[in-house]
């Protein structure tokens, strides 16, 4: 196991570096750069002059070749964990990224445990209970939480709990809460705003994992070994939860490794709509006006995360089915 898991670490070391190279290099494709964008959006009031613009060019280094703006970069979060200079706000990328990513983080992991405590009851009663009533109305429900779109999912709801019960919508707390530091009053104003986007993003992954779930159940339900211990006397919850269930859970395990990252950026117009402190937002804002040390980081960070969501599935993997081995 230990030299499994030493083997996977050091296979994501080239991973992740060829990742940020054509992250870097995706950024810089379009034409023009940071300062061709800060000029396009000043037209209006006369633009920059020549004297402004060689000044900013020198100061964030957007003159050099592609190459030597990459290695600064990465040198940079490698010796001192420094991810540049955001070019818009003028800020550290470190305070701007860990400002959000707490919250980006607390959101998807609860939105993650929604989705299992969801997706994991429901696929098992649809396999059971195949073609009953129950089963009917969990593919009903689970087609339409894939065919919705998440951000209509959230002006539906958005507007439901505004119109009819009278809460503030948008962000994580109520305004008057905004600048007051944490106490109890605001933690449970918290509780009562964030189980919108929970539910809102967690809805397709949710109705994903049913069907996925109730399909693998259904395969592993009239093997011959589920036959034999029904035989032999073995009680059908005991008999479900020991044998097909665990099973049937190997591609419900393996979808970690892309839930993660697209629980952390992959909901960009859910956060926009729904006015949510996350990464989102500001990694959207990064990629419209070509500040690449910020976007940059936020997709370098997503791509970690796919790559550490693929390492917890094939461990999880090997841990449920005695049938995987290391080697």
């Amino acid at each position: 196991m230990l030299g499994f898991l030493l083997r996977r670490l050091l296979y994501m070391i080239p991973t992740v570096f060829l990742v940020s190279v054509v992250t870097f290099i995706i950024i810089q494709l379009p034409p023009g750069d940071y300062l061709d964008t800060l000029a396009a959006e000043m037209s209006d009031s006369g633009g920059l002059d020549e004297g402004t613009m060689q000044a900013l060019t020198e100061q964030y280094g957007l003159g050099q070749p592609i190459y030597v703006q990459y290695y600064k970069w990465m040198s940079g979060i490698l010796l001192d964990g420094n991810f540049g200079i955001s070019f818009e706000r003028n800020l550290p990328v470190n305070d701007l990224i860990w400002d959000r990513l707490g919250w980006t983080f607390t959101i998807s992991i609860l939105t993650l445990l929604f989705i299992w405590a969801v997706a994991l009851p429901i696929g098992i009663y649809s396999a059971v209970r195949k073609y009953s009533v129950g089963d009917y109305a969990a593919t009903f429900f689970g087609f339409i939480g894939l065919a919705v779109p998440n951000f209509l999912l959230a002006l539906v709801m958005m507007y439901v709990a505004f119109k009819y019960f009278g809460q503030s919508v948008g962000g994580l707390v109520s305004p008057e809460y905004l600048e007051e530091p944490w106490s109890w009053e605001k933690f449970v104003d918290l509780l009562k705003h964030i189980w919108m986007p929970i539910v809102v993003v967690g809805t397709s992954g949710a109705a994903a994992l049913i069907r996925i779930m109730r399909a693998n159940l259904l395969d592993e339900l009239y093997r011959p070994y589920v036959v034999t211990a029904r035989a032999k006397g073995m009680s059908e919850f005991q008999l479900l939860l020991r044998y097909p269930v665990r099973v049937a859970l190997n591609p419900f395990v393996s979808t970690i490794g892309w839930i993660l990252p697209t629980l952390v950026s992959g909901e960009i117009i859910v956060a926009v709509v729904m006015n949510l402190p996350t990464t989102g937002p500001l990694l959207l804002r990064a990629l419209l006006v070509q500040d690449m040390y910020l976007a940059g980081s936020l997709i370098l960070i997503v791509s970690l995360l796919t790559v550490l969501g693929t390492l917890i599935s094939d461990l999880l993997l090997a841990w449920i089915d005695p049938r995987i081995r290391y080697q």
